[in-house]
């Protein structure tokens, strides 16, 4: 479980600073998180599922609970095209 974070509304995410560089990760912790950014897809465009993203902005770790509809190597891309760097995603949770 990542260090505690503050859980945002997705309609804040357009107003983030993101720094370029990506969070600290293990090989093995990144495709873990690609492997659920999968799921989360998967999940997100069947049923409408959400998962929990968290994230790194230029203030700190931030989370928040949305569907995702779509992600490519640079962007998790959320409803009306809202998107958060992979690069800067710390976990990815399901409901439990």
């Amino acid at each position: 479980m990542p260090a505690l974070h503050t859980t945002i509304a997705k309609e804040r995410i357009p107003s983030l600073r993101f720094p370029r560089q990506p969070v600290p990760l293990t090989d093995e912790q990144h495709l873990a998180i690609l492997h659920k950014m999968e799921q989360a897809t998967r999940l997100g465009n069947a049923e409408h599922g959400k998962c929990r993203i968290i994230f790194q902005d230029d203030e700190g770790l931030k989370a928040v609970e949305t569907t995702i509809w779509a992600f490519d190597p640079e962007n998790i891309v959320l409803k009306y095209g809202m998107t958060i760097p992979v690069a800067r995603v710390v976990e990815i949770e399901y409901p439990s």
